[in-house]
């Protein structure tokens, strides 16, 4: 994976910039579209803290369309390549067949009462965390979830963007 400098990102054309940083949220290139207009960045913090500013700013749809763009966990169905190694950090490539079965079973649950997959940030998580985090939260109410998958969101595009900057 190429990483970049504080420097390269705010010398970038938008087109570079979108193409770099528009994964750092799940298929929401519109983010990094947005960010782009607000260089240069003091900071990659700062970077960080505008994406995160643009989603809280945008209305309720786009929130909704970032969550629901992202993949059940230990789905085999196609998904982003940082979702795949994020996934494959903590074994949920590696499920067995009943684990499978039991995660398949959890996000289908998940998503017929919220309406959107479930979502961790599942580094430093294990399988056992994560199902624990999902027994737990299938007691929320719609709008306690949609603020926790938020937030778990902002920490995925975190650990996201460090990783692409150096």
């Amino acid at each position: 994976m190429q990483t970049y400098s504080l420097s390269q990102v705010n010398q970038m054309t938008q087109a570079e910039f979108i193409a770099a940083l528009g994964s750092i949220f799940e298929a929401s290139p519109w983010i990094a579209k947005q960010a782009e207009l607000k260089r240069p960045f003091e900071t990659i913090e700062i970077l960080y803290q505008t994406m995160v500013a643009i989603v809280k700013n945008s209305n309720s749809q786009q929130q909704l369309a970032l969550i629901r763009a992202h993949p059940d966990l230990g789905s085999k169905t196609k998904m982003a390549e940082s979702s795949v190694k994020e996934q494959a950090g903590v074994g949920l490539d590696r499920l067995t067949s009943a684990e499978y079965q039991h995660f398949h079973q959890l996000n289908q649950t998940y998503k017929n009462k919220f309406g959107f997959p479930f979502i961790i940030a599942v580094k430093n998580q294990t399988k056992t965390s994560i199902l624990a985090a999902f027994e737990q939260r299938l007691n929320h109410s719609i709008e306690q979830e949609q603020i926790t998958a938020l937030e778990e969101i902002y920490k995925i595009a975190q650990f996201r963007l460090y990783e692409k900057t150096v």
